[in-house]
């Protein structure tokens, strides 16, 4: 039988948006950032109780996403990591570690460029920084984005928890839109990341390893992990998941040994 992991949740009144966020555990606090398209837990549901077993673990879900409203404006990374950074503050967070995944490691990197004095180390878990970063299919699959191709999971997910499950169409347009209007990260924002960072991609990702070497390089004070399997296989992300899944295969302890190291 599975156990669940204890938590809290809340609401936040974060820019114009009631945020949603979860607490799980006691210690050093993580931050969690979904996916795109996604909840909590169809990014985190199978990592979240193993960081919580010695850290504070807050995960979030940004705007039009899970149990968050819409602002009705577009989405952007760079609001994303300032909602984000404004709920933190909210619940008296002044520094954390911060694990995104996907989109969400988009907007990891958008905190750490726009609020460094909120970081304390980075994990970037499948992000993108320039269009380059992905196979050209995944910019023609986006201008021709419907909700009839969203993957099953993640509909049923959101209409799950979602207050207006009507407002899956939203959420889809938002992120579609978000992404086809995508533009590259400079280079020197890129390069100003001090924090410690730890870069994750699977080997079969949809973000090339060409792009997790670059992003490497200009980051001083990074490690680059590529690990055997698809986008998100690494953490148990929904979409991934079958009967051959192991707990055994996430790299939570491989992310504990970077954030637990001490820095020189």
């Amino acid at each position: 039988m599975e156990i669940k992991t204890a938590f809290k949740s809340g609401y936040s009144e974060v820019n114009g948006l009631n945020m949603y966020y979860e607490i799980y555990g006691q210690g050093d606090p993580i931050v969690l950032i979904h996916g795109g398209g996604s909840t909590i837990q169809t990014s985190f549901e199978k990592v979240i109780p193993l960081f919580a077993k010695n850290r504070k673990v807050i995960a979030v879900e940004l705007q039009a996403h899970g149990r968050t409203n819409d602002r009705n404006q577009d989405s952007s990374f760079e609001q994303d990591a300032d909602d984000v950074f404004a709920l933190l503050r909210d619940l008296n967070i002044h520094k954390a570690d911060f694990f995104g995944f996907s989109n969400g490691g988009t907007t990891v990197l958008q905190i750490t460029i726009r609020h460094p004095e909120i970081v304390r180390k980075i994990v970037l878990g499948s992000a993108l920084a320039k269009r380059n970063g992905v196979p050209d299919w995944f910019w023609d699959f986006m201008e021709q984005a419907k909700l009839e191709n969203m993957p099953e999971q993640l509909k049923t997910a959101y209409k799950q928890v979602a207050p207006n499950p009507e407002a899956l169409q939203t959420m889809h347009d938002r992120d579609a839109k978000r992404m086809v209007h995508f533009k590259d990260i400079p280079d020197e924002n890129i390069r100003s990341v001090k924090a410690p960072t730890l870069i994750i991609i699977g080997d079969k990702d949809i973000i090339l390893p060409e792009h997790a070497l670059e992003m490497h390089r200009q980051i001083a004070n990074s490690e680059l992990a590529i690990i055997p399997g698809g986008h998100g296989e690494y953490i148990g992300e929904i979409t991934t998941l079958d009967s051959n899944f192991r707990e055994s295969t996430l790299v939570v302890p491989l992310i504990e040994k970077f954030l637990d190291k001490k820095q020189d």
